[in-house]
């Protein structure tokens, strides 16, 4: 039964849990680029809406699956918040990622980097009123 799945590997060729590289998708030249530009307006629309202490940073590697996105937000105090995710290659000729998935990403990464803050400090803080 084992070599019935995927998982199962190629003689010789790859070992059990492993992937054989034709299963791994491949990025043309210009789909890395589009990938590249696209994660950085991530990035970018994500500073918009936080204040400068805020450190953002965005990250494409290749992984088991094929290409992978991180986009994370440092803030000045809590913890650090990311949003990780695999890009669908298929049909993308202008943009990789969609305006209304980067603008999903920035406002979720940015509300949970203020959310990290306020929760940090809430503890620190005395209501001046109810």
């Amino acid at each position: 039964m084992n070599g019935n799945t995927p998982y199962a590997g190629l003689p010789g060729e790859t070992q059990a849990g492993q992937r054989a590289a034709a299963d791994v998708p491949e990025l043309s030249r210009s789909q890395k680029r589009l990938l590249h530009r696209d994660v950085s307006r991530i990035a970018a629309q994500t500073r918009e809406f936080l204040p400068d202490e805020y450190v953002v940073d965005a990250d494409v590697t290749t992984g088991i699956a094929g290409p992978q996105v991180t986009v994370a937000v440092r803030p000045p105090v809590g913890h650090a918040v990311s949003a990780g995710f695999t890009p669908d290659l298929e049909d993308a000729t202008e943009e990789i990622i969609t305006s209304d998935e980067r603008n999903e990403v920035a406002r979720g990464l940015a509300a949970s980097a203020a959310l990290q803050v306020k929760q940090a400090v809430s503890e620190n803080v005395t209501p001046t009123g109810k």
